[in-house]
């Protein structure tokens, strides 16, 4: 894509720019399917003139606007090359990326392009890559150092690019098993009350990670590398005494851990191990006001070398739109009446929402 010279014209404060789409690229992986792709950035920028002619699109506006307008284009077509096709949910984190880096709130040099373009793994025709740049610095924190806190609300993606991650790592032979677990809290309460064996209990509870699972291995051999260890899936209270060399190792749901058993996990790591964290610090499901053991990690372990903290917002939900307004929403409640969740009163016994959550 080329950009002509930026014209501005003083009396109304306007610049204009001019890009070519090369010929390789049609106009519709460009513009996307009726225009949608265009609407969206239209949407963006209310206050310019966006116009196609051919394989000609030219922006008039505010000059700030009109070199951002350029930059999302060019950013499209540098994804565009590699062969992936841009989105409406692509091109809007684009745009607010772009946004971010220009008012000052992003630090760090990466771009949209290189965001999108970064596959983690690809498996049945599907590309498993993040999708903000939070996630983006997530995963990149994942290959840096031995022990990664994924911390943010639902639908961020904590547990899932770690679960991309550890098969990655699984099948380039850098680990030789996958170990997932999550502390069965909520499951553990009413275990007694399940009809079935202990398997058949806990099973419910672990199968978000079987979930995740599936999308990534081909679901006729899992049950072949669960037999032979290679994949093993069970709760936290299983990874006691234990001490886990040449493995991966995630623990989902870590807002439900007591201090002790925090400490306890992180005291399993072994040789030529690396362990990912995730968890939401505001859905808490410990009885009777229990300190959680993800809160207080974060206190104890930050700053310490090959430690590392990634923490994700509302603006890295991979969910429905709605779901990141949902959070924002929660956390205003919050502040504005001082709990946590929509619940208790901070400090309270009170620990928010009950229920398993999905990431």
């Amino acid at each position: 894509m080329t950009q002509t010279p930026t014209a501005h014209t003083p009396a109304q404060e306007q610049a204009r720019a001019q890009f070519t789409v090369p010929a390789q690229h049609p106009m519709v992986t460009v513009l996307g399917s009726g225009d949608s792709l265009l609407r969206v950035i239209e949407r963006a920028f209310p206050a310019a003139d966006i116009h196609v002619r051919g394989n000609e699109i030219s922006a008039v506006g505010d000059p700030v606007d009109v070199a951002l307008i350029s930059r999302v284009f060019d950013e499209m077509m540098l994804v565009l090359r590699t062969g992936q096709p841009m989105t409406e949910d692509a091109v809007e984190r684009s745009i607010a990326m772009l946004k971010a880096s220009e008012n000052g709130t992003n630090d760090g040099p990466e771009t949209p392009a290189q965001v999108l373009t970064q596959n983690i793994l690809s498996s049945r025709g599907r590309t498993i890559r993040p999708k903000t740049l939070n996630q983006k610095r997530y995963v990149d924190a994942i290959d840096k150092h031995t022990i990664v806190f994924g911390i943010g609300p639902a639908g961020t993606g904590k547990t899932y690019l770690a679960m991309a991650k550890a098969v990655q790592a699984l099948q380039s032979k850098q680990v030789n098993r996958i170990i997932l677990t999550r502390p069965a809290v909520e499951a553990g309460e009413r275990l007694g009350f399940l009809p079935g064996t202990l398997y058949e209990k806990i099973d419910p509870y672990l199968r978000p990670l079987y979930d995740a699972l599936h999308d990534m291995i081909d679901p006729d051999s899992i049950p072949r590398l669960m037999a032979a260890g290679t994949i093993e899936v069970a709760p936290l209270a299983y990874m006691r005494g234990r001490t886990l060399n040449d493995a991966f190792i995630i623990l989902d749901e870590a807002q439900n851990t007591s201090p002790e058993q925090m400490k306890m996990f992180l005291t399993r790591l072994g040789f030529d191990s690396k362990i990912v964290i995730t968890g939401d610090v505001t859905q808490v499901d410990l009885p009777g006001g229990q300190k959680s053991g993800l809160r207080q990690v974060q206190e104890i372990l930050e700053g310490v070398e090959d430690v590392h903290f990634s923490r994700l917002s509302s603006h890295d939900v991979v969910r429905h739109k709605l779901v990141g307004r949902i959070v924002d929403a929660y956390e205003q409640y919050d502040s504005r009446h001082g709990t946590e969740n929509g619940g208790s009163p901070k400090g309270g016994r009170g620990t928010g929402a009950k229920g398993s959550k999905g990431k």
